[in-house]
């Protein structure tokens, strides 16, 4: 595998190819654990995703914040999306690991994760994700992670 073939985007391109879209976003629909806790796929771009969460009963821990495993669930899938529009065509992507810092209580109206990739290498992708919880008056950080991912060929 070439270096080009491991990245199909250009360096500078800001958009994804309606094909490419297509598929990351049907892979996030067959996700049922994103279902579950009501998470969407909003903005992708190459190296980039963002996953929107309203907060709602049913993701709160005992003191009625956002469960850290949800905040987590979120800022997982929003930087592996990020690294699967990087990943060569046809191919997945896996987390290998993840450190996650929460920096605040996640409270607010709806949380807000953002992955980007931070280094996309033939086998492994380094990526980080920031979530935030907004409210009705701004925005907070609440979270912070830096992921490894694995690439995957399929077929």
């Amino acid at each position: 595998m070439t270096a080009a073939t491991t990245r199909p985007y250009p360096a500078g391109m800001t958009v994804l190819s309606p094909a490419r879209d297509a598929f990351i976003r049907n892979s996030f629909a067959r996700q049922s654990a994103m279902a579950t806790i009501r998470a969407s796929l909003h903005h992708l771009s190459p190296g980039q995703a963002e996953i929107h969460l309203p907060v709602w009963d049913g993701i709160l821990q005992q003191v009625g914040f956002v469960h850290g495993g949800v905040v987590g669930m979120i800022a997982d899938s929003a930087a592996g999306y990020a690294a699967l529009t990087r990943a060569p065509e046809g191919a997945e992507v896996l987390t290998v690991e993840y450190k996650i810092n929460m920096m605040a209580p996640a409270t607010g109206t709806s949380l807000l994760a953002r992955g980007r990739v931070i280094r996309a290498g033939r086998t492994l992708i380094v990526t980080t994700a920031e979530v935030l919880a907004l409210s009705d008056t701004g925005q907070k950080t609440c979270a912070i992670m830096q992921q490894t991912i694995m690439v995957v060929p399929q077929g």
